[in-house]
């Protein structure tokens, strides 16, 4: 068993082995925390998430170990909390607070949210989440910082001081370009890097800029300033990994200038022939089959996604793609993976709670996974081990739950979370439930994404104020809205049940249908059988 990616430096799908065999390191390019992250944030995130768990998958297997099961995984996503769009957010926010005051409240804040957003997305908190702001001047624990990095780079002749600013010369690497296979003559500046006569080479990035009296800024040998974009990532990587790690990871947007600038300055300041063993990108996301843009109305957040879907449908509308290919998030696809997960909870509502100790291992799904993350195939593979778990055997359900486990969806035990039919109780109720129906999901999905109490309260009461009515969530997640009294319509209900009950046992259908008729009215649904016992007939509420 073997895991084989593909290396956007080499271009090339290899086979995928440590450089140390008691730890496999991976960094990945987190947020920049100044609002809510877009539904494009979520890609890298479900995407790294994803192979999180098949590193550890085969570090548990003792893949890499001679069979000891003791390598560890160590993934660490960066928070970038230093950025001018974080300094407009915070002027604009808490106006006449100091500065790094407002920035901090506004980067914790943003912060909190985004790890909030991606958690009900089943993605698992990284092993480390440093903040770039922790990492611009030298440490007491000794590890990698900027200052430092910077000053390695000046010393090793790869950057220059100039009005005020450091600049890395890139005309100092020969093969500057490598990962976004650009020739050095032919390359134009990036979008984040200005053209200035004081630069060696319109090619050169900042290091080390200057900071106003109104901007963040740290005291260093090159004055007050803060750091340019890029060197947030070499010093935080090599904080936690090392000077060469095994994986990094991120959008297709961050090869150039980003990535590629990362790697200038890691190899330059370390002396090292390569800064990752492999680098891994994921593709853009559309929606609605176009590029997301605030003026073309379809600027979509997590958050917004969130309040309508569990985070469960992201999550699988998102792994229904090869990560490497463009992804086009619609709301016809979100239908459509909300349906399937539906099934697939009614299956294993009462055993997704299984431990893993109970669970068999799920070779097989991970063995496709292990192609290059082929997220795609593995659902193919799931919908086949669905179809069986189906009519088959206990031992066929467990493969299914550990599949399920595997691709990380969270609420299998709640089909109702994912139940798009609104049910209410009680003679009335077919309307309310008729008007409440985006208010009933918006519910739905806050319970299923354990959204704050308040939020739920909000929703609820709504509901209720416009209604006149209460919510019910059951323990598997259906929300029924109950008009009346509860407990006398349930006197009502099993009432007209053994009414209809005694309608069938005599075979008067014409009074059977009507009663059914007047329990479907309350909103009861009823599943006819025979006793097994004594054959006669009988009915139970369908939940």
């Amino acid at each position: 068993m073997e895991l084989r990616l593909y290396d956007t430096l080499t271009k090339t799908k290899r086979t995928f082995l440590p450089l140390r065999q008691e730890d496999v390191r991976m960094y990945v390019c987190g947020p920049t925390v100044y609002d809510f992250a877009h539904i494009g944030n979520a890609r890298p995130v479900i995407v790294f998430d994803m192979l999180f768990r098949l590193l550890r998958f085969f570090a548990k297997k003792g893949v890499w170990d001679e069979g000891k099961g003791q390598t560890t995984v160590t993934y660490v996503r960066n928070i970038t909390d230093v950025d001018d769009k974080i300094n407009n957010r915070a002027a604009r926010d808490y106006p006449g607070m100091p500065l790094n005051e407002a920035i901090r409240k506004v980067t914790e804040k943003t912060a909190e949210q985004f790890r909030t957003d991606v958690k009900a997305l089943g993605c698992e908190p990284p092993t480390f989440e440093p903040r770039a702001t922790d990492f611009v001047l030298p440490r007491l624990d000794g590890k990698a910082d900027m200052v430092t990095l910077i000053k390695q780079l000046i010393e090793r002749g790869h950057a220059y001081e100039a009005v005020g600013e450091v600049l890395f010369d890139v005309r100092s690497m020969p093969d500057y370009g490598t990962l976004s296979g650009q020739n050095l003559d032919e390359m134009r500046p990036g979008a984040r890097v200005a053209v200035d006569a004081h630069k060696k080479s319109p090619l050169d990035f900042v290091l080390w800029k200057q900071s106003s009296g109104d901007e963040p800024g740290w005291e260093s040998p090159w004055g007050r300033g803060r750091p340019g974009w890029h060197i947030e990532c070499s010093a935080m990587s090599a904080a936690y990994l090392g000077n060469v790690f095994d994986i990094h990871g991120g959008g297709l947007d961050l090869i150039f200038p980003h990535h590629e600038n990362e790697i200038a300055q890691s190899r330059c300041a370390h002396g090292t022939a390569t800064m990752a063993n492999f680098w891994m990108h994921n593709g853009f996301v559309e929606v609605e089959g176009k590029k997301m843009s605030k003026s073309d109305g379809n600027f979509v957040t997590i958050r917004d996604l969130l309040a309508k879907w569990p985070g469960d449908v992201l999550r699988l509308q998102m792994l229904m793609t090869h990560y490497r290919s463009p992804s086009d998030w619609t709301d016809a696809r979100a239908h459509q993976a909300n349906a399937e997960l539906e099934d697939w909870a009614y299956l294993l509502q009462s055993r997704y709670t299984w431990s893993d100790a109970v669970l068999p291992e799920p070779t097989a799904i991970a063995e496709i996974l292990a192609d290059d993350l082929d997220t795609s195939n593995a659902l193919t593979f799931l919908r086949e081990l669905y179809s069986r778990a189906k009519r088959g055997t206990e031992e066929e359900i467990r493969e299914f739950a550990a599949s399920c486990r595997l691709m990380g969806f969270r609420n299998l035990n709640k089909p109702g979370y994912f139940n798009q039919i609104n049910t209410g109780i009680g003679a009335g109720s077919g309307e309310a439930v008729s008007k409440n129906a985006d208010r009933i999901q918006a519910l739905r999905a806050a319970y299923a994404n354990t959204a704050p109490p308040q939020v739920i309260s909000v929703i609820s009461s709504e509901i209720e104020s416009s209604s006149n009515i209460r919510v019910e969530v059951t323990d598997k997640g259906k929300v029924i809205l109950v008009f009346g009294n509860r407990q006398e319509t349930d006197t009502k209900v099993n009432e007209l049940i053994e009414q209809r009950n005694e309608a069938r046992a005599r075979k008067d259908f014409t009074e059977s249908d009507r009663l059914r008729g007047v329990l479907a009215q309350m909103g009861i649904t009823l599943r006819d059988f025979k006793d097994p016992v004594t054959g006669e007939p009988k009915s139970e509420i369908v939940q």
